[in-house]
């Protein structure tokens, strides 16, 4: 058998990570500063983290959720007091996609409503739901396409307002990403938010709030959403919960109430995921990453914003998007194969920043000389 062949894959085996630097198997070193889609949170192989799976790992790795799992209540209390939604309830599930599937499904049972509305070059993941509420047709199967999905234009509130005006009773669930990440780290106003929270208050509408890339401390606040000073209803999270071990959440306000087997999950907040992404909230607090991803991102922002060559530097702490003209496309490619430093992009030529939180001003440096360097070698090459 040999593998199904979906991904683009760089020709580099990784084998080895500390903080914010890999190694692969030839012992060529690199800065990470993709963190495998925003998924490292707190460094590769935090001695805290791996020593809180190691000592979970020889208790119980797994039993499934028909019995007690107090590391669950651990998990919701710390999320709670950490994020500061203290009084919402915590569902634990295994990846993005399935929390904003539970999100939107959960919206439906609150309301008894179907329709929900979207934004343009939005992602929200692969599964039914999901891939339905992406505006991604290439991703989107025949069996995944309805007609319950309205796409709106990205931060427009007359279309917003007007939408509500003709079909607010229908309207089961607004899900929005507070920065689109795989859509180019474009931001949502703090006035769209607003407007977002009172139209579904209105309306009796969910407002899901999908912090899968743009949450958990990565903007400098733990939620995206919280720069605009109003609340979601749920919150849906994933990539940075447990620096790589597969988990998935969704944060959920009081005024939705739980009934027996609406939702479930075989391995959603099992042992070790639990472990794991306790270990990480342990670390973001003690070591204040949310500080220092404000601090350092601020930096990398205000830095880039010097270069001639780039059209614009968009998102919050360190999650961050360079939109670069056509003829520097190869940049992101130049910074992996000549500076050997890991970053993402977004189509067509946006370069994306998602480093673990507790990424240090060197290595930001570091990254600013190399991309200094794609630069310069551009402008030689031109003339």
């Amino acid at each position: 058998m040999k593998l199904f062949d979906v991904y683009p894959i760089n020709p580099i085996n990784i084998v080895k990570g500390q903080g914010s630097l890999v190694w692969d198997s030839n012992g060529q070193e690199y800065l990470d500063l993709y963190g495998g889609h925003a998924v490292i949170s707190i460094g590769h192989t935090h001695p805290h983290y791996v020593a809180r799976l190691e000592d979970q790992l020889h208790k119980i790795g797994f039993y499934s959720n028909s019995i007690e799992i107090p590391l669950q209540v651990e998990l919701a209390t710390k999320l709670g007091h950490v994020s500061g939604k203290e009084d919402y309830q915590l569902f634990s599930c295994n990846s993005g996609a399935e929390a904003n599937e539970n999100a939107l499904k959960l919206a439906s049972f609150y309301n008894g409503r179907k329709k929900v509305i979207a934004f343009r070059k939005s992602f929200h993941g692969r599964t039914s739901l999901a891939v339905a509420v992406t505006d991604n047709p290439k991703i989107v199967a025949p069996i995944n396409e309805t007609d319950n999905v309205i796409f709106l234009p990205w931060c427009d509130e007359a279309a917003l307002e007007q939408t509500f005006a003709d079909q607010g009773e229908l309207i089961s669930s607004v899900i929005i990403e507070g920065i689109q990440g795989v859509g180019g780290i474009q931001v949502a106003t703090n006035s769209f938010l607003q407007k977002i929270r009172a139209l579904c208050d209105q309306y009796n509408t969910v407002f899901i709030a999908d912090s899968v890339q743009c949450g958990y401390g990565r903007t400098g606040k733990f939620y995206s959403q919280d720069f605009s000073g109003v609340n979601a209803d749920i919150y849906s999270m994933a990539k940075g919960m447990a620096n790589g071990f597969p988990i998935g959440a969704i944060s959920i306000a009081p005024k939705i109430k739980p009934a027996y087997f609406m939702l479930g999950t075989t391995f959603g907040g099992n042992h070790l995921a639990c472990a794991g992404a306790l270990a990480v909230l342990e670390i973001m607090e003690q070591d204040k990453l949310m500080d220092n991803a404000a601090s350092v991102g601020g930096y990398l922002i205000d830095e880039l914003k010097k270069f001639p060559q780039v059209k614009e530097v968009r998102g919050r702490g360190l999650m961050i998007g360079i939109e670069l003209p056509d003829e520097l496309a190869h940049a992101k490619k130049d910074l992996l194969f000549k500076h050997h430093i890991f970053t993402g992009e977004a189509k067509p030529n946006v370069i994306r920043l998602l480093p673990a939180l507790n990424l240090s001003k060197a290595h930001a440096d570091r990254f600013l000389e190399a991309f200094t360097s794609v630069l310069k070698a551009s402008e030689v090459v031109a003339h």
